[in-house]
């Protein structure tokens, strides 16, 4: 694999801390950029940083740094809103490949906050294409979200079925992400991969995500959420799977004679999902064996915005990187909760365990 240099938008947040690090050890040149909003606890993000190599007094909005740790990892705290400075980074360093990661995630948090998935993940994501439009790089990379199947009910999911009703404004803006960036690919010819993320979890994850805030809840003694009392399945999908999956999709940009015959651009999209999905209530029970302790269950009617089941064919994803997400849930929520017991050891030092 040649080595590239990579800008990694959302380098601070879950999924694009472990990517630099994995980038970063395959000798690439990585570009970590973040805006280190508040939407969760912000010293999560400057933790993850602090492993990255980076001290939160040298962090400073728009000035790029040196990782203390990597020599080959370097980070600036930018809002991709802002179309000058944006632009201004892609002139100087020159990108070879885009990974975009940086988003308002949250499905609940979008019915409330519609304002700042605006800002971020239509924008912001704007100003990402016209970047690589203006600059041009050998392979854009950008999330979406398995949230834009909506309420299809024929699983598995396949990136042929039609995603044009989402049911929640964040499902509604990574939907929009892939039309926009499929139109750049068509007019600019810029190789472009849309990655519809599963259910994601893993170490450093994000404190919104249910296995995260279950695992909270169950450490605190505090009852949990259960929402379509307990009918529920999920394509969970470990982290270490994701990341080996884009640092091999990096080499295989799409080229316009792959695409459907109605378009030519050259454009693809891809699932990132583990292809079983597993009860929540499984997922609730091996939290319980792995932090030794009951969890209380507060079963609640469906939310709006929330689907029943999420089930990924990855058959595309394993055609092009002869790989798939594979790792069983309980293997990797051992090693999830093995960092979490450790990262948030005082609450585990206030409630006591089953005996």
């Amino acid at each position: 694999m040649p080595d590239y240099k990579i800008l990694v938008t959302g380098s601070a947040g879950f999924i694009g801390h472990h990517l630099v690090l994995a980038l970063q050890q395959e000798g690439h040149q990585v570009v970590g950029l973040d805006s280190i909003n508040n939407y969760y606890a912000v010293q999560l993000k400057y933790d993850r940083l602090a492993e990255q190599g980076y001290d939160k007094d040298k962090i400073h909005y728009h000035q790029l740094i040196s990782s203390a740790k990597f020599p080959n990892l370097r980070f600036i705290q930018l809002d991709m809103a802002n179309s000058q400075e944006l632009n201004e980074l892609f002139r100087q360093q020159q990108f070879d490949v885009v990974i975009n990661l940086a988003a308002q995630a949250g499905v609940r948090y979008s019915m409330e906050h519609p304002q700042s998935y605006v800002s971020s993940n239509l924008v912001g994501f704007a100003n990402i294409l016209e970047a690589c439009r203006q600059y041009p790089v050998k392979h854009l990379l950008f999330a979406s979200s398995s949230s834009v199947y909506g309420l299809n009910t024929e699983v598995p999911f396949t990136t042929t079925q039609n995603t044009d009703h989402p049911i929640s404004f964040y499902a509604a803006t990574k939907k929009a992400n892939e039309v926009m960036a499929h139109s750049y690919a068509h007019l600019y010819h810029i190789p472009t991969s849309g990655l519809r993320f599963f259910s994601v979890y893993g170490p450093w994850g994000r404190p919104d995500m249910a296995y995260y805030s279950f695992a909270m809840a169950i450490a605190q003694s505090n009852p949990i959420r259960i929402f379509n009392y307990g009918n529920m399945y999920r394509d969970f999908t470990y982290i270490d799977d994701v990341v080996k999956s884009l640092v091999r999709l990096l080499e295989v940009p799409p080229a316009a004679d792959e695409a459907p015959s109605l378009s030519r651009a050259p454009y693809k999209i891809y699932n990132i999902g583990n292809n079983k999905p597993v009860p929540l209530l499984d997922m609730v029970a091996t939290l319980e064996q792995e932090l030794s302790r009951k969890a209380k269950l507060d079963l609640q009617p469906m939310q709006p915005g929330d689907v029943p089941t999420t089930y990924a064919d990855v058959d595309d994803l394993m055609h092009a990187i002869d790989y798939s997400p594979s790792t069983p849930l309980q293997e990797g929520l051992k090693n999830t909760m093995q960092w979490f017991k450790i990262y948030h050891e005082q609450e585990f030092k206030q409630t006591p365990a089953i005996s």
